[in-house]
């Protein structure tokens, strides 16, 4: 079972799972956000995936976790999302360990989880917004330099330290998400290839498979 919902942060999602009997493995989709998660009394941070993760369910394992989008997870850990690519990590590595304790403990985790990021919270990098709501819409990112006077490589190091990448790699997980999303709603790949942006349905084959590791077929029949 998962169910998620807007958390009273801004850009932020709360999620929670439980794990039931005979749940297949999971793939679990580059999203450009980070999460912390509290699992079974650990917690740790899922940094930004660049390729798909596998999930191996346990039977009974429940998780809470705040989902971070638009940048906004590196002002809360204090760290740039860059150290965290393709990583989990133990919360109590990045804060300390008399904080993180009371959030393991808790008989409300989302909650605490909550409380404690807000307790933390700072206003998110407007350039990193503005590269979310491009990529989000299937506008090009390499206009947002110019506009944010800002030069190719001074926004490279700003998504880097928000995405954990560049804005290119931020632009192609967005366009891949619009495709899936597309092709779980029931069109056909040729629709979906020209839908989401891409050259030709060859292309959205290239990059589904780049970013996901298995055909869109397989992917979303899974």
């Amino acid at each position: 079972m998962y169910s998620e919902r807007a958390s009273s942060l801004p850009h932020v999602v709360a999620w929670w799972s439980v794990t039931g009997p005979g749940e297949r493995e999971k793939r679990i989709l580059p999203d450009g956000c980070l999460d912390i998660i509290w699992q079974d009394g650990r917690v740790f941070v899922a940094g930004p995936d660049t390729t798909a993760q596998l999930g191996r369910p346990v039977p009974g394992s429940r998780m809470f976790a705040l989902r971070f989008g638009s940048g906004t997870g590196p002002g809360v850990l204090g760290l740039p999302a860059s150290e965290l690519v393709d990583r989990q990590v133990p919360l109590d590595a990045l804060w300390p360990a008399a904080q993180v304790r009371p959030l393991a403990e808790a008989s409300d985790p989302l909650a605490a989880l909550t409380a404690a990021a807000a307790r933390r919270w700072s206003d998110p990098d407007p350039v990193a917004l503005a590269l979310a709501a491009a990529a989000r819409a299937g506008r090009p990112v390499t206009g947002i330099a110019d506009r944010c006077g800002l030069s190719p490589r001074q926004l490279q190091r700003r998504s880097n330290a928000a995405y954990g990448y560049g804005p290119k790699v931020l632009e192609r997980i967005f366009r891949m998400q619009r495709a899936v999303g597309l092709a779980r709603r029931g069109s056909p790949f040729a629709t979906v290839s020209a839908a989401a942006g891409y050259a030709d349905q060859a292309h959205l084959a290239r990059e589904v498979r780049a970013l996901a590791g298995v055909p869109l077929g397989v992917l979303i029949s899974s």
